[in-house]
């Protein structure tokens, strides 16, 4: 069963784990590996297993990577629509109203590691962009990234060489909901038009 906040269960992290060998995911543990090994001072989680790992046609964007997604406190270690926080259920939510795929899908961050702090510098920017012209050759069936979020929309200028189709979004966290519920509601629509592509 696939489920909001299924990762709050450790049987779930371990099960999770369990299939990070799958042929879809090895690249793409392969590429966290690095990361890891190149950026000590940063914690990278892995990939979700059950979206669609090398096989993904659409590249969801967000900011940064968060404390939900360290497995050195009280995350998952997993970037995943299942961690236990309210962005990422509502991300749960709005992938399934935009009919979207799970397979089709594969979620990441521009800046893919957690260091502490939610702060976003310039310099955290370009590199993640340049951990990403690493990432996507490993997504032979990429057509879109849908960048999530006004940080992650500041990546738009360095990515446009790429030659993808580029959408944007607002963010689905709790602040955004509260502050510009207008944005917050639209967000399955544009999603949905990355599903039509």
């Amino acid at each position: 069963m696939d489920k909001p906040r299924q990762l709050s269960s450790s049987l779930a992290v371990s099960e999770r784990k369990a299939v990070l060998s799958e042929p879809h995911m090895v690249p793409l543990a392969k590429f966290v590996q690095t990361l890891r090994l190149t950026n000590p001072g940063w914690e990278f989680p892995d990939f979700d297993p059950l979206d669609g790992g090398v096989e993904a046609e659409i590249l969801f964007l967000f900011e940064k990577s968060g404390p939900m997604t360290s497995a050195k406190s009280k995350g998952s270690g997993f970037i995943s629509r299942n961690n236990d926080d309210p962005t990422a259920h509502a991300t749960f939510v709005f992938m399934n109203e935009a009919g979207l795929k799970r397979k089709r899908t594969l979620i990441w961050n521009v800046i893919p590691g957690w260091n502490g702090t939610r702060k976003v510098t310039a310099s955290e920017l370009r590199l993640g962009v340049v951990q990403l012209e690493a990432l996507i050759p490993l997504l032979p069936n990429l057509k879109t990234i849908v960048l999530v979020g006004s940080k992650a929309k500041r990546a738009i200028r360095l990515l446009k060489p790429m030659g993808l189709c580029i959408l944007t979004s607002a963010h689905p966290s709790p602040i955004v909901r509260a502050t510009r519920p207008e944005e917050w509601h639209a967000i399955p629509t544009v999603w949905a038009k990355a599903s039509s592509r």
